[in-house]
């Protein structure tokens, strides 16, 4: 009756041990996915940054434009 309880208990350990190899495999597995997707949208993300500059450089040259206007329309009325 004992080896019939050390032999359950070894297939237990065994199905758990390779249960828990199995799950870290999959893990591994699913970092590595996880990161090559993170890894495009880092370029996706740096390419929308550049055109976000983009766009700001000229919203501040309009600005400066508009700025530059008012300022003269100002001393054309102050005098």
């Amino acid at each position: 009756m004992t080896g019939v309880a050390w032999t359950a208990i070894g297939l237990l350990a065994t199905t758990l041990l390779g249960s828990l190899f199995y799950l870290g495999s999959k893990i591994d597995a699913l970092s590595g996915r996880l990161d090559s997707r993170f890894d495009g949208l880092t370029g996706r993300v740096d390419a929308l940054g550049a055109r976000l500059d983009s766009r700001i450089d000229g919203l501040e040259s309009r600005l400066d434009t508009m700025a530059s206007r008012i300022d003269a329309h100002l001393e054309r009325h102050a005098g």
